[in-house]
């Protein structure tokens, strides 16, 4: 292995880890130790010398990624302005997540929980070392991160839970009910909706570009399940530490881009469908790990969540099944 993927490994790794951070993995210094011990153990000449490319430019966050705001009648109800938009998505959020059914969990006891639970998932790309990229890095950093991420079940995002009396805004369930959407028409760079012609409506939401965000907090965690604070997880990794300045300093990530595609029954108000995808782009700067000094690191995390969750999901996840 060549030194440049070596350390740029090892740097992207931290970079990894921290994205992995969205999933509550709760062994990051057990992966952390044991993938950079891995690493080191590669025979020089096992993987080709890929040279790194430079990165490419900065886009504007709040650059729309979907269509444009129409005014017009979507499914027999006017729309005349993007706070319309935002007033019919939050009725059909809030009575959403009214709705409960009953589910057995892995033990076998009834539980009841939302009505509309979702399947999670998350992707790693785009790492740069250095402002370069390099293949061989892109290829295993995804699957080291993706070896200890765990996929999680909860109501509609921003939910933390899928219980909702413990579906809060902090993760112990002991801060303010998300029960309830706390959208407004300002947090979105766009939005748009669309007649589906069969009684139902689709309303995409992007929301504003916002770093460090929490879950129902700001502009991102009004429509997604954020990472929140990540100083303590960074500060978790005992190899990692800064060349200088702090942990606040050296680690950003800068939610931006991301889109709800969410699907409503016009006469009901009940969602019957969403994908809310959510991106986020990770730097590391000034680290340090063991021999490797001062180096910097940046990945994309694209975290998806789609409702409904299907049974195999329920049960393959969580052990969970319908009651």
């Amino acid at each position: 292995m060549n030194k440049f993927v070596k350390k740029g490994l090892c740097i992207a790794l931290a970079a990894g880890l921290i994205a992995s951070s969205f999933a509550g993995c709760a062994k990051i210094n057990y992966v952390t130790n044991g993938a950079v011990e891995a690493i080191y153990k590669v025979k020089d000449g096992t993987w080709q010398n890929e040279e790194g490319e430079d990165a490419g430019a900065e886009t504007d966050g709040n650059a729309p990624v979907i269509d444009e705001f129409a005014a017009g009648t979507y499914g027999g109800v006017e729309f005349a302005s993007i706070e319309d938009v935002v007033k019919f998505y939050v009725e059909a959020y809030d009575y959403s997540k009214t709705l409960t059914t009953q589910y057995k969990d892995d033990q076998g006891q009834t539980q009841t929980w939302y009505k509309l639970l979702g399947e999670e998932n998350l992707e790693v790309g785009g790492i740069k070392i250095d402002g370069k990229e390099n293949a061989m890095i892109n290829n295993l950093v995804p699957g080291i991160v993706g070896g200890i991420y765990k996929p999680g079940l909860n109501g509609l995002v921003p939910s933390t839970n899928r219980n909702p009396d413990l579906d809060t805004d902090e993760w112990d369930g002991n801060g303010e009910s998300l029960r309830t959407s706390r959208l407004v028409a300002d947090d979105l760079a766009a939005a748009n909706v669309k007649d589906n012609n069969d009684g139902t409506i689709t309303i995409q939401l992007q929301p504003k570009a916002v770093n460090m965000s929490m879950p129902g907090k700001d502009a991102q965690g009004h429509v997604f399940q954020t990472l929140g604070a990540i100083d303590a997880t960074v500060d978790s990794i005992e190899m990692l530490s800064w060349s200088e300045g702090t942990t606040a300093e050296n680690c950003k990530v800068n939610y931006q881009g991301g889109v709800a595609t969410v699907t409503i029954d016009v006469a009901s108000k009940e969602i019957k469908s969403a994908e809310y995808k959510m991106i986020a782009e990770v730097a590391v700067t000034h680290a340090t790990i063991a021999v490797i000094k001062d180096k910097s690191a940046s990945l994309t995390v694209t975290m998806t969540w789609s409702y409904p969750a299907s049974e195999d999901y329920l049960m393959k996840s969580k052990g969970v099944t319908l009651a």
